[in-house]
């Protein structure tokens, strides 16, 4: 699974202005109704449910919200660098500034784990988070995200 199966160009927000871990997902939450046509609302009572769970932020700065919708008919995901970063309850108390949504249908099943822990090893990797947070603009972080290598030999 190539990241570019769940995220488009459009997908993409440079520089999310967030005050809070619920006003990230709010914003996220705006931008994935645009892209899925499903209500705002309905997303971020999902998201805000899951963080329940416990949080998505995975440490190191990323954060990876998620959940599972039952009107969504494929993997979608939206990416945003926080221009400051926010304390995101994260595993090792360090705030955010690197998120990806993962928005999966109901019946995802292995497609949505397999999806997760894609993202995660994309953003594990320290030539592209280091990338992700230099990238000055949305079409460079898309680049990053869907094509780390060429990217990273480029430079």
């Amino acid at each position: 699974m190539d990241l570019s199966d769940l995220l488009g160009k459009d997908a993409v927000i440079a520089c999310l202005k967030a005050k809070s871990k619920k006003q990230a997902i709010q914003e996220l939450s705006g931008k994935a109704a645009e892209l899925t046509g499903l209500s705002e609302r309905e997303i971020f009572d999902t998201l805000l449910q899951r963080e329940r769970l416990g949080s998505t932020g995975v440490g190191h700065g990323i954060a990876i919200p998620h959940g599972k919708l039952t009107r969504l008919d494929k993997l979608v995901g939206v990416f945003a660098k926080l221009d400051k970063p926010v304390d995101f309850d994260s595993l090792d108390d360090q705030p955010v500034d690197v998120v990806f949504l993962l928005l999966a249908p109901e019946g995802a099943g292995a497609d949505h784990l397999k999806a997760l822990a894609r993202i995660a090893r994309q953003l594990r990797d320290n030539t592209v988070i280091n990338g992700l947070r230099s990238a000055g603009d949305a079409e460079a972080i898309y680049e990053l995200l869907t094509h780390p290598l060429a990217s990273s030999n480029a430079a």
